[in-house]
C-alpha cells in the first residue's frame, strides 16, 4: 500500500514524529511512503525508505494527486497548517479534490492520520 506523506513547514516535525511513534506499522514490507521533496527528506533522515516527488510549491503535490487518479497513492497524510497562508493553495485544494473524486482516505492532522493508521494495521 503506497502512502502519501506531505506536511505544510509547520507541520512538518509533527508528521515526522507520527511516523516514528507509528515506525512498527511503517516499516512493515507492505507500505510503501512517498512524500513531497522536504518532506520526504525529513523521513528519510528520520529512517524511513521514501520515494521522493517534487517540492510542494514546485509541483509535487500535483506528482502525489496524479498517483491518486492512477490509484497507485491508497493513502494520503497532509499535515496542513491551518494558521499560514500558503501560496499553492490551488494545488492543496487540488489534492484534496482528487482523493475525495478518488475515495482514497486523506488525513490533514495527526488524530484522523492515527485512525486509518490503526485500521490498516489490522490488515497487515
Amino acid at each position: 500500500m503506497e502512502i502519501a506523506i506531505i506536511a505544510h513547514d509547520g507541520k512538518k516535525a509533527d508528521l515526522i514524529d507520527f511516523l516514528v511513534k507509528n515506525e512498527a506499522v511503517l516499516h512493515n514490507e507492505k507500505i510503501r511512503l512517498i512524500g513531497t521533496g522536504t518532506t520526504g527528506g525529513k523521513a528519510e533522515a528520520a529512517g524511513f525508505k521514501t520515494q521522493r516527488m517534487l517540492s510542494g510549491p514546485l509541483g509535487g503535490d500535483a506528482q502525489i494527486a496524479g498517483r491518486v487518479a492512477e490509484g497507485i497513492t491508497k493513502m494520503v497524510f497532509f499535515f496542513k497548517d491551518p494558521l499560514s497562508s500558503h501560496p499553492h493553495e490551488a494545488d492543496i485544494n487540488m489534492l484534496i479534490r482528487v482523493c475525495d473524486v478518488h475515495n482514497v482516505p486523506l488525513a490533514t492532522n495527526e488524530a484522523t492520520a492515527q485512525l486509518l493508521l490503526d485500521a490498516i494495521a489490522q490488515q497487515l
